[in-house]
C-alpha cells in the first residue's frame, strides 16, 4: 500500500525551465532577445507563464537554462524573480551555457542543458524533476501532473495537448493505449496516430516532462555516453524510456487552470508573428479565452515603478481614447485614438494618430497623424509623423516585415531606412 502523502509533491520538486530557444520564426523580434524573453500581454514576458505556473503550483526550487542572446532574459529574471529565499528552502538558479562540463561545449540539446547542471540539481536533493519549455502561454497546476506521475508508477510523465489529428504533424505525437501509457513517441509524423476512442484527435507533446530525479540522472548519464545521441528529450530520452520503461501521457485538460470566465483549456505557441499578434490582440476581447485578471493564479513578472496611464485632449478629431484595448502604465494617449490594440509600458501616442489592431512594445513613440493598422511595433521604436501602415500591402511589404496574414512587424532599423 502506498504511503499516505502528508504534503504536496511540489514541495519536493524542482522546476527546470529550458529557455535557450532562439525563436527564429519571430524574425526581428528575436534579433536581440531569446524567445522566452519576448514581451506578452502588456506587462509580462513569455517565460513568466511557465515560472508562474511553477510558483503557483507550490514549487519553490526553480532553475532556468539560458543560451541564445540571453542578456535581456537574465536581466528580467534578476529583476522580477529575485524573491526566493534559501532559508525557506527556496532557490532560483539562472544557468547560462557556460562550458562547465567541457571547454568547447555549449548546450547541445534540451537534455544536455540539464545534464551539464547535474551537480547543481543533485545538491538540492529533490525527489522529482519537472522539465518545462519556457516559450508557451498557458496556465497549469503541475502538482496534479506530479500526483498522476506517482500514482501511475511511470518512469516519465509527458504533458500532452489534444489536437486535431490533421494539425499534429508539427508536434511530437504520443501513440497511447486505453490507459494513456505511451506505446510510441513519433516526432512530427506525416500520419499522426489518433487517440483510442477518439481517432480524429491526437496527443501532442507540450515539452513538459516529470521524472523522479534519480531516474532522470541515470537516463541523462546513459544518453551522454552515447555518441550517436543528439542530446534531446524529444528525440532521444523519451523514445528510449518508451521502449525500455513506462512512459505515460498527462492530458493538459486534467491540470489546466481556468477561472470562471475561461471556457477552454488555453495553450498557445506564439512562435510566429501572426500567432504572436493574434494571442495579444485576443486579450482585448470582452471575455478573452485567457484570463489575466484571475487573482487566484497570478502571472508574476517584473513590476516596474511607473506612473499611471494618461489620456488627454477632448477636441473633435483630437481626443485621447481607447476602445477594446489594453493600455499599460506610463502610457500617454495624447489626442490619439486606439481601437482593439494592446500597449505595453511607456508608449506615447501623439495627436491625430490612429491605431487599430496594434501590438506596441515598451517605450515606443508614435508621431502625430500616424495611421497604423495590424502591426507589431518593437520596443523603443520612434514612429515618424504621418506614417501609414496597413493600407497598401505592396508598400508595407517593401518597407517592413509583412506576414502571411498581413501583420507588419516594425523595428527601428526598418524605420531608419525609410525615405519619407
Amino acid at each position: 500500500m502506498e504511503q499516505k502523502r502528508n504534503q504536496p509533491l511540489a514541495r519536493d520538486a524542482m522546476a527546470y525551465v529550458l529557455a535557450g530557444g532562439r525563436g527564429s520564426r519571430l524574425k526581428e523580434l528575436t534579433d536581440r532577445r531569446a524567445k522566452p524573453a519576448v514581451y506578452f500581454g502588456g506587462k509580462a514576458r513569455i517565460i513568466d507563464f511557465a515560472l508562474s505556473n511553477a510558483l503557483n503550483s507550490g514549487i519553490r526550487r526553480i532553475g532556468v537554462a539560458t543560451q541564445y542572446k540571453a542578456h535581456s532574459l537574465i536581466r528580467h529574471l534578476q529583476r522580477g524573480w529575485n524573491f526566493f529565499r534559501p532559508e525557506r528552502n527556496e532557490s532560483f538558479d539562472i544557468l547560462p551555457a557556460s562550458q562547465r562540463v567541457s571547454e568547447t561545449q555549449w548546450y547541445e540539446g534540451t537534455a544536455d542543458a540539464v545534464f551539464q547542471n547535474i551537480d547543481i540539481i543533485e545538491d538540492y536533493g529533490v525527489e522529482y524533476m519537472v522539465i518545462l519549455a519556457g516559450d508557451h502561454i498557458y496556465k497549469m497546476d503541475y502538482e496534479l501532473m506530479l500526483q498522476q506521475h506517482v500514482d501511475s508508477g511511470a518512469d516519465a510523465t509527458i504533458g500532452c495537448l489534444e489536437v486535431p489529428r490533421i494539425d499534429a504533424t508539427g508536434f511530437g505525437v504520443m501513440h497511447v493505449d486505453e490507459k494513456d501509457q505511451i506505446i510510441e513517441f513519433v516526432e512530427k509524423p506525416a500520419d499522426p496516430p489518433g487517440i483510442p476512442g477518439n481517432p480524429a484527435m491526437a496527443l501532442a507533446s507540450m515539452g513538459i516532462y516529470v521524472f523522479r530525479t534519480k531516474f532522470l540522472m541515470e537516463m541523462l548519464r546513459r544518453d551522454a555516453a552515447d555518441p550517436a545521441s543528439s542530446r534531446d528529450f524529444g528525440k532521444d530520452i523519451i523514445p528510449y524510456i518508451v521502449q525500455h520503461g513506462k512512459a505515460v501521457a498527462h492530458r493538459f485538460t486534467a491540470s489546466c487552470v481556468r477561472s470562471e470566465f475561461e471556457r477552454v483549456a488555453y495553450w498557445r505557441d506564439v512562435g510566429t508573428i501572426d500567432a504572436y499578434w493574434q494571442a495579444n490582440i485576443d486579450l482585448t476581447d470582452v471575455t478573452p479565452e485567457l484570463d489575466l485578471y484571475d487573482r487566484s493564479w497570478p502571472i508574476w513578472t517584473f513590476a516596474e515603478i511607473r506612473p499611471p496611464a494618461k489620456f488627454v485632449h477632448d477636441d473633435e478629431n483630437r481626443r485621447g481614447s481607447a476602445v477594446s484595448s489594453l493600455v499599460s502604465g506610463d502610457c500617454i494617449i495624447s489626442g490619439s485614438a486606439l481601437h482593439r490594440s494592446l500597449l505595453f509600458t511607456g508608449v506615447r501616442a501623439n495627436s491625430y494618430a490612429r491605431l487599430e489592431g496594434a501590438v506596441v512594445l515598451p517605450d515606443v513613440m508614435i508621431g502625430r497623424h500616424a495611421q497604423l493598422r495590424n502591426v507589431v511595433i518593437d520596443g523603443g521604436v520612434s514612429i515618424p509623423e504621418g506614417l501609414i501602415v496597413g493600407e497598401d500591402p505592396e508598400l508595407d511589404a517593401r518597407r517592413f516585415r509583412r506576414s502571411e496574414n498581413g501583420i507588419c512587424l516594425i523595428t527601428q532599423s526598418m524605420i531608419d531606412k525609410l525615405e519619407l
